[in-house]
């Protein structure tokens, strides 16, 4: 993954941006719980209806604000994350062009246009959350737990033991997805390849009645793959539940703590609400960091991939530009030389090619006569 940050230099303003924006959005939601207990404890409780009025004007300046940074920092994410694909994936294609046909055929036309297409756009999609998400949801998770500590202390540490045990639950479910995302997606380059082969090979299949075992074979693999993809769909399923569990327990006993602290006049009813809309905001933010886990397991998966294939050293060498240039300058040199080569394809038991030597030069002209009738006729190589 660390590889890829290459393609990303060009973006860093934006990277920075994005996130920004978001943790800007994420101070305003935060104030949101404090003026509406606000609201109730002075405006509501007083019977002052100017002041509810003047706050909810409040609200809604807050809501514009934190509207505009919303959008700002979608902006910049999106930027970001769709110039680092395009550059990722004209980096890819360009490195497949230099490889041999020896990497080829090892890897695979089928594993290469999944690596091109579908994890590429894995990857975006997790870049683009995660400059919105990966650093909002802990900080909202974070700074609801502060703002809890100023309402009352003592109903605060509800949050101090609830929160660590959903991020336990959380990270421990993603540590176990993870190998598995990659498994889905080897499964899926082999459906692909299948699918490819079948294609291209119709003829020669039908020639030789292998209808029946290529249908098989499909089969097989698509049943592998949707096995796969229903395991990991299990277990990616488990987030929302468990998280609404706990939170739901917390909730549970956080309004029971604080109905006691109200009764015994060491709270106010619009402190309660607060406190339940910090919960709230908790049970969103956990979500939103559930479905994020799920999408960067699959991005760091096929991001792993990619890499590998960059990673990739190709057998054949070329000449630079500068070289080129130089050899075009001097007519003498050859434009294709054999010296005693000798080939084989790789896997193979006995040579292609064996002690072959030839040259041909850049520029032969070759004159059939002089007389003005007849046409020079020249070679180029």
């Amino acid at each position: 993954m660390k590889s890829l940050a290459v393609y990303l230099k060009e973006y860093k303003k934006e990277s920075i941006l994005a996130p920004l924006f978001k943790l800007l959005e994420v101070v305003f939601d935060l104030l949101v719980p404090v003026v509406v207990a606000q609201i109730i404890d002075v405006g509501v409780a007083q019977d002052n209806r100017s002041y509810v009025v003047q706050m909810f004007f409040v609200l809604i300046l807050m809501a514009g604000v934190g509207l505009a940074c919303s959008f700002t920092a979608q902006f910049f994410a999106a930027k970001a994350s769709c110039g680092f694909a395009a550059k990722l994936r004209q980096a890819m294609f360009d490195h497949i062009q230099s490889l041999s046909f020896t990497e080829l055929d090892t890897m695979g036309t089928d594993t290469l246009i999944t690596r091109l297409t579908d994890d590429v756009n894995q990857v975006q999609n997790g870049l683009n959350l995660g400059l919105r998400l990966l650093l909002r949801s802990p900080f909202v998770v974070l700074g609801s737990m502060v703002m809890a500590f100023t309402i009352n202390v003592k109903c605060a540490w509800i949050f101090v033991i609830a929160i660590p045990v959903l991020f336990v639950v959380v990270f421990s479910i993603m540590l176990v997805s993870i190998p598995l995302f990659k498994k889905v997606q080897n499964g899926l380059d082999q459906v692909t390849g299948l699918t490819r082969e079948n294609l291209t090979g119709v003829r020669v299949i039908r020639a030789f009645c292998r209808e029946e075992q290529s249908v098989e074979e499909f089969e097989d693999s698509s049943r592998e793959l949707t096995r796969l993809n229903l395991f990991v769909g299990r277990i990616s399923a488990l987030l929302n539940p468990v998280t609404y569990v706990l939170i739901n327990i917390a909730t549970v006993i956080l309004i029971d703590r604080a109905g006691i602290q109200v009764n015994m006049g060491n709270m106010q009813q619009g402190e309660v609400v607060a406190l339940y809309n910090y919960m709230l905001q908790i049970i969103v933010e956990l979500i939103k960091l559930a479905s994020l886990i799920i999408t960067l397991n699959k991005s760091m998966a096929c991001a792993d991939r990619v890499a590998g294939i960059l990673a990739v050293k190709s057998s054949m060498t070329y000449v630079n530009d500068e070289m080129r240039q130089k050899e075009k300058k001097q007519n003498h040199t050859p434009a294709v030389k054999f010296d005693h080569v000798t080939f084989t394809y790789a896997g193979a038991g006995a040579p292609s090619l064996k002690d072959i030597s030839f040259q041909a030069m850049r520029e032969k002209r070759l004159v059939l006569s002089e007389e003005p009738e007849v046409v020079n006729q020249h070679w180029y190589l």
